[in-house]
């Protein structure tokens, strides 16, 4: 399931709906990405992420596919959040039900290294110098390229 919305969300319920009334998951993967209030040396006072709508969904729905190819999962949720967000804001929640943890565990860092880098979200920081694009990281392309099939 893909989720791209504005508004905050409850980690706890999304967490408990995957998994509700399905006897067949034996473990539950999941990840919440936060806004934090520094980048490097810089304070951050606010992030916003920006994204084309349509476009987004389709590469969050490409992303899901390949896990679900990869894994045996029975369930999993990519909600992202766009607009303005505050240090300590919730961004990004993976979540991933299989019968094992090894599974629900690798599929739950695969969907978080690719939405790093296949993902298309803009992220404009606010900080005290002005704001600034944030640009891609290679520790994020590293841990992406783990997953590439060859």
């Amino acid at each position: 399931m893909i989720r791209v919305q504005q508004d905050d969300f409850d980690p706890g319920a999304e967490i408990a709906r995957i998994a509700a009334g399905n006897t067949r998951v034996g473990g539950v993967a999941s990840f919440v990405g936060l806004v934090r209030d520094m980048a490097g040396e810089s304070s951050i006072s606010a992030m916003t992420l920006e994204h084309y709508p349509g476009m987004t969904e389709k590469a969050l729905a490409a992303i899901e596919r390949e896990a679900r190819e990869r894994w045996p999962l029975e369930d999993c949720l990519i909600l992202h959040r766009y607009g303005r967000l505050l240090p300590g804001d919730r961004i990004v929640l993976v979540v991933t039900a299989s019968a094992h943890r090894e599974a629900a565990f690798d599929a739950c860092r695969f969907l978080m290294d690719w939405l790093k880098t296949k993902a298309p979200f803009w992220k404009l920081e606010e900080t005290a110098a002005g704001a600034r694009w944030v640009a891609a990281e290679a520790r994020d392309d590293e841990a992406a390229a783990r997953w590439v099939r060859e």
